[in-house]
């Protein structure tokens, strides 16, 4: 076969990250509530009785199921999930930038508003509580960021003999950053402070 063919198929092809069969899917919701004619920011505790990362401070989201139509839906049907609102009561559901996490996870955020009439109706099972802070806050209290190194250890049947340099090998070992945001006694961090600071830079 000539070149060409091959460069046809790469043409029909839809570019994505490579290895994304590989990582976890999640889709999150950064809501938007409107509270004495100031714009707010809702945020989720996660209920004590769960398994992974109880009582931390969260956007609603959660795992992409196959039967979702896309993240967007996905990031929609967890938020009504765990706050028990309807669909009519979220609105300007707009996407952010997605983030490939170093530890196998790529996270699809999105932005809207809840409504300043809905009533909540909390899953307890997922959500201890939820609270509120002032957009204005964040714009005016830049996060606090803190650098976590990687570490790189083959393993011991590495063919170090097929590589250039072999154990002296000089890796490009990376660093992550953490983001940090107190207000009062809660203290965001994690993806869901990245997310929050990103969504800051884009509106502020």
């Amino acid at each position: 076969m000539k070149p060409k063919k091959f460069l046809d198929r790469v043409k029909e092809h839809t570019p994505s990250v490579l290895g994304h069969e590989d990582f976890a899917k999640y889709a999150v919701l950064l809501p938007l509530i409107e509270k004495n004619g100031e714009t707010h920011v809702v945020f989720e505790v996660r209920s004590y009785s769960l398994r992974r990362q109880p009582g931390e401070i969260c956007f609603p989201g959660g795992r992409i199921d196959r039967a979702d139509e896309d993240a967007k839906e996905t990031a929609l049907r967890e938020t009504e999930e765990e706050l028990g609102i309807s669909p009519a009561e979220i609105s300007d559901v707009h996407s952010l930038d997605y983030l490939v996490s170093p530890f196998g996870m790529m996270v699809y955020a999105f932005a809207g508003e809840i409504s300043a009439e809905a009533e909540l109706e909390l899953n307890k099972a997922e959500v201890d509580h939820v609270f509120t802070v002032p957009l204005s806050f964040f714009f005016s209290t830049p996060p606090k960021v803190y650098r976590i190194g990687f570490s790189v250890q083959p393993e011991p049947d590495f063919p170090f003999d097929l590589i250039t340099g072999g154990e002296e090998y000089d890796w490009r070992t990376r660093h992550m950053e953490e983001y940090f945001y107190s207000y009062g006694d809660k203290v965001i961090w994690g993806l869901t402070a990245r997310i929050l600071a990103h969504f800051i830079s884009v509106v502020k």
